[in-house]
């Protein structure tokens, strides 16, 4: 079990460092949505479920459409 909390835990500051190093924003947006749903398995193997939930419902599906609307209303590549 540490060792599966261990690599999520890795993959989530990789996917955290990859949408800093995009230049576009869609990836970056997707990036950091990983980094939600790692979130939320860690808080579901920390036995917080209804976190997890919290987490996935608001900080990857909700705010990831959001951030997808706003760039695809303006300009999509950063200058």
């Amino acid at each position: 079990m540490i060792l599966v909390i261990s690599l999520l835990i890795l993959l989530m500051l990789v996917a955290a460092i990859a949408a800093i190093f995009f230049k576009d924003l869609i990836n970056a947006v997707i990036a950091s949505c990983m980094v939600s749903l790692i979130a939320s398995i860690l808080f579901y193997f920390l036995q917080a479920p209804d976190v997890a939930m919290a987490e996935a419902s608001i900080g990857a599906a909700l705010v990831s459409a959001v951030f997808i609307i706003a760039i695809r209303r303006t300009k999509r590549y950063e200058e």
